[in-house]
């Protein structure tokens, strides 16, 4: 190749360099930032920021939790969808925990680490999906006076699952089971499995540090109701964790609680749920929902709670 190739081919190089960099580089941005500033267009590009009073209090696409500093919930305050980002709808934590449905048994907490009164968790303790769902329905029904019992829950909030011991059929299946073990219900000095009986041999409840996974784990459905009164969206965290709405069917029963800690009408609060609805995109994409920051913010504003 001679040098005047060379310099054209050099020259063409930085001709559609200089020609992209116009394009992407200026044009591309000048042209997003011209549409951000259209009418509509412009609170979104700003982050969808809330200000009360003239000071920024929330996004209306992020969630929040609405406890107190022991993680109890408000009881003037509709309460959102769990959260699995960081500590609670933590943008710069986003995400799900990756739980899926065959996660059904727990991690037991190791009796010697577990200080009286302590956090489980620092002794080892990890909770399948199956009994976290079961103990948020179990505390959203004692908060809003609702029934919170779920299939495959213990009436104590944790996942229904026994491991039965004993000889297996051809497709793996127990028959004559000789040992039934409750393995997310571990020992204590008072304490007594869900279940009495599995099949005519008595249920056990778990020790720490024996392996149960020898035994077939089936999970037991009980009497609760097949379609529970605390909502699915109650009990789960969204993909992202900061999702800042709820569903129709879980914000109608906190409506009772939420009127009774203001001291106002149920009508009245059942207004401000409407408020702050949304029905399907377009009319038919997704489903209704509701914006528990914005309702809980607008409640503030017209209600603020008594005493």
């Amino acid at each position: 190749m001679n040098l005047q190739n060379l310099i054209r081919q050099h020259l063409a190089a930085i001709r559609a360099l200089a020609v992209l960099t116009v394009i992407t580089g200026i044009a591309y941005p000048l042209v997003v930032w011209a549409l951000a500033l259209v009418p509509g267009l412009s609170d979104k590009a700003q982050g969808s920021i809330i200000e009360v009073g003239g000071k920024p209090v929330a996004s209306s696409l992020i969630g929040q939790s609405f406890t107190d500093a022991d993680g109890n919930p408000i009881p003037k305050y509709f309460q959102s969808r769990p959260s699995a980002a960081g500590a609670g709808y933590d943008p710069l934590a986003s995400g799900a925990s990756n739980l899926g449905p065959e996660s059904i048994v727990d991690t037991p907490a190791d009796p010697a680490q577990l200080k009286p009164g302590g956090d489980p968790a620092e002794a080892g303790y990890k909770p399948s999906l199956l009994t976290t769902v079961c103990a948020r329905s179990a505390a959203i029904g004692t908060l809003d006076g609702v029934d919170g019992r779920r299939p495959f829950c213990t009436g104590g909030g944790v996942g229904a699952v026994l491991s039965v011991i004993g000889p297996r059929d051809a497709r793996g299946n127990v028959v004559g089971p000789t040992r039934v073990v409750s393995v997310n219900e571990p020992c204590t000095s008072t304490s007594a499995p869900f279940l009495d009986t599995y099949e005519g041999v008595k249920v056990e409840c778990a020790k720490f540090g024996e392996d149960y996974s020898i035994g077939q784990i089936v999970p037991i459905r009980g009497a609760a109701p097949a379609d529970p009164a605390v909502p699915a969206d109650a009990v789960t965290a969204s993909g992202s964790g900061l999702d800042p709405h709820i569903s129709p069917a879980y914000a109608d029963i906190q409506i009772d609680r939420v009127a009774k800690a203001r001291g106002i009408g149920v009508d009245q609060v059942r207004a401000a749920v409407a408020d702050n609805t949304a029905g399907r995109d377009l009319g038919f994409m997704g489903e209704p929902r509701v914006n528990v920051v914005q309702l809980n913010l607008e409640l503030d504003q017209k209600y603020p709670a008594r005493g």
